[in-house]
């Protein structure tokens, strides 16, 4: 592999942001300083170079919770359509749920996984386990190094993988080897919502019933057991895509990510959106958990922006459009949010909500610092080459033609904005070029898959 120099860019890391070089040689970080040249690689040739100038460069984003649909649900997505999709947003890597079909509940699932990711996947990845109410023997067998986590589902977000009993939960939590991963939202409340509104509105029940029935109530009873459970035995618990004001009180931030036990997500949706957007969006924005108020809104911003909630993702989940269009009962829960997650939260930088070091901390840094990866999160030598080129002024919309999700729709669809992604590279391959926007949709070197993912655990 040639190496590469990254000329002149606005270096984003660590807290800082400083103008800078990097030379990348066989698919790791060389060099960082200022005013490299060509010659400061030894590598036979000359090096590629790239300038940057007037551009921001991250570590590539690590996105803790996508859903790919492979197998079993392609007419969807699949791995190679939604890395593709990743890399585009400068996602460089990922970790993607068990509910396909088949649930990835045992470890010969688990590696039919990482074998297609391996033959398919433009972007570095990994794959969960999950948990069910009784497969505690596969979870146990899980090697703590090359798997990203254990999935918990404690509300019915995902059909038959709903884990309830309370023997299979002490088990999953007491004797888990690596960190468990949890979906929050009680089951019972649930229920009980959705009959008193059904009886109401019957099949015609309007989606902005929805925070309703996955209330706010719903949300903090289940990630309250869930925190009271990982203090109960010990448990590295991660909770995911955060939702209400009252859950973030759950959280705190006294002590450094690196030895937190218990962590948070929030996701691109939940701070972007509120419940005032149902008008317009309808089921285009249901998930579970639900968009809430503009208050739930704000203060899960807040969280972030108090090291009370510790990674940004983004929960990607493709369904068809026909699928998403049908009424409140009928559409399933979930949307493609990985190309435009990036610059989503560049539009909150520019509105003045969030600046450009957290950005890149809790897309960037606390990802791979929750679940440990090895060498990756950071801009520093040696570390591979996972990197994003971001144009910060360089407008645009998204519409049809521009989205590359298999799905080929977006909640986005008509948002201006005003940053697009000019490069991503992969293990020190350009995988995308956008550099000025005149091909809409960017170009792809699809020459070279991703890696798997490795964690430095004992």
């Amino acid at each position: 592999m040639a190496a590469t120099l990254i000329k002149n860019g606005q270096i984003v890391n660590e807290g800082k942001i400083l103008k800078a070089d990097i030379l990348i040689e066989e698919g790791l970080i060389k060099k960082i300083g200022t005013n490299l040249t060509k010659k400061d690689s030894p590598l036979p040739g000359s090096a590629k170079l790239i300038d940057v100038t007037g551009k921001y460069v991250f570590p590539g984003l690590i996105d803790d919770q996508v859903h790919f649909r492979e197998p079993g649900l392609t007419h969807k997505a699949d791995i190679y359509t939604e890395s593709k999709s990743a890399v585009a947003g400068g996602i460089t890597s990922y970790m993607e749920m068990p509910n396909t079909v088949p649930n990835t509940l045992t470890q010969k699932l688990l590696e039919d996984k990482y074998k297609l990711a391996s033959e398919k996947s433009l972007a570095n990845y990994s794959f969960y386990l999950g948990a069910s109410n009784d497969n505690i023997d596969e979870i146990l067998k899980t090697d703590p190094t090359s798997v990203c986590g254990v999935k918990v589902f404690l509300g019915s977000s995902t059909g038959n993988m709903l884990v309830h009993k309370k023997e299979a939960l002490k088990a999953i939590f007491s004797k888990s080897p690596i960190l468990v991963a949890v979906h929050c939202e009680d089951e019972e409340i649930i229920r009980l919502n959705s009959s008193i509104f059904r009886a109401e509105f019957g099949q015609a029940l309007p989606i902005e019933c929805h925070p309703l029935i996955r209330s706010e109530e719903a949300c903090f009873k289940s990630s309250s057991n869930a925190v009271e459970l990982a203090n109960k035995y010990g448990t590295r618990l991660h909770i995911l895509h955060i939702s209400t004001a009252k859950e973030i009180e759950l959280f705190g931030n006294s002590v450094p990510l690196a030895k937190k036990m218990i962590t948070a997500e929030a996701c691109i949706h939940h701070l972007w959106f509120d419940q005032s957007d149902y008008a317009k969006k309808g089921t285009l924005i249901k998930w579970n958990p639900a968009i809430k108020t503009a208050v739930d809104r704000e203060a899960v911003l807040r969280g972030v922006l108090e090291d009370r909630i510790d990674v940004i993702a983004t929960d990607h989940a493709p369904h068809t459009l026909e699928e998403k269009q049908q009424s409140y009962f009928q559409a399933p829960s979930g949307g493609p949010l990985l190309q435009h997650s990036l610059v989503a939260m560049l539009e909150l930088y520019h509105q003045g909500k969030i600046t450009l070091e957290k950005i890149c901390d809790k897309m960037c840094h606390a990802p791979a610092v929750c679940f440990q990866l090895q060498n990756r999160g950071f801009l520093r030598e040696g570390y591979w080459a996972d990197l994003v080129v971001a144009d910060i002024d360089s407008p645009w919309s998204v519409n049809r033609s521009n989205i590359i999700s298999k799905c080929g729709w977006s909640p986005f669809e008509g948002q201006l904005f005003n940053s697009r992604v000019a490069h991503t590279f992969v293990n020190g391959h350009l995988v995308y070029t956008n550099p000025s926007g005149e091909n809409d949709v960017g170009v792809f070197d699809e020459t070279k898959m991703g890696r798997r993912l490795v964690f430095d655990r004992v």
